[in-house]
């Protein structure tokens, strides 16, 4: 399989791989971090597909994705740190049914589970990248940071990468499980905004209404 015989974000990770061998793995998954369209779901078997037919190495495909994951994982803490409380507090205070102290709770949450959630969030669709900037935010220390993020990334890329070099041709059957784990996560995503909404504005109804008597 070659970049010409695949098209869309598997022929641009294959072409990647092709040029730079097992550090286009790494690059494609940096950029998957800082671009969560592009599915790590595809990029990671697609990379065991490849070591299975001796373009790279097994332990290279793992190796330089998770090289590839904490790059990307402190591009966002960085930028996490560059935003810092101050601003996110100043944003949060202009935003609809958002408050100050919806952020002190998020912190207090933060300061107690954070640990877990960096390495358990590189295992979660979406939060893999997303959990990367309350990091910067709370300007967890660095070298935690990369530990966690290590260890996680390396148990999400190694299950994907194996599944791909196991599987062999049929690698793309990895995207179409994944997919419906990555569509139970926006269920509930979307179910929690929703239930964080309804509980906002019922609130401020009951606040008018103790108003107004």
């Amino acid at each position: 399989m070659t970049s010409t015989t695949v098209g869309g974000i598997a022929g641009w990770a294959v072409g990647l791989m092709e040029t730079l061998g097992a550090p286009g793995a790494g690059v494609a998954i940096a950029l998957e971090n800082l671009f969560p369209p592009l599915p790590s779901e595809v990029i990671l078997p697609l990379a065991g597909f490849t070591a299975n037919k001796g373009t790279l190495t097994l332990l290279d495909a793992i190796l330089w994705t998770t090289i590839g994951s904490v790059a990307g994982a402190l591009a966002l803490y960085g930028i996490g740190a560059l935003l810092g409380r101050e601003r996110v507090v100043a944003i949060a205070a202009k935003l609809p049914l958002i408050s100050v102290s919806d952020i002190e709770k998020s912190e207090a949450w933060f300061a107690r589970h954070g640990r877990k959630s960096v390495f358990f969030g590189r295992m979660i669709p979406l939060f893999r990248s997303f959990i990367s900037i309350p990091a910067g935010i709370e300007r967890m220390p660095i070298p935690i940071f990369t530990l966690l993020t290590a260890l996680g990334s390396l148990v999400w890329n190694t299950i994907f990468v194996m599944a791909g070099y196991l599987l062999g041709e049929n690698w793309s059957l990895v995207e179409g499980y994944a997919g419906i784990l990555s569509k139970a996560v926006l269920v509930v995503v979307a179910l929690a905004v929703v239930a964080f909404i309804v509980v906002r504005l019922q609130d401020r109804r009951r606040g008018r209404h103790h108003v107004r008597r």
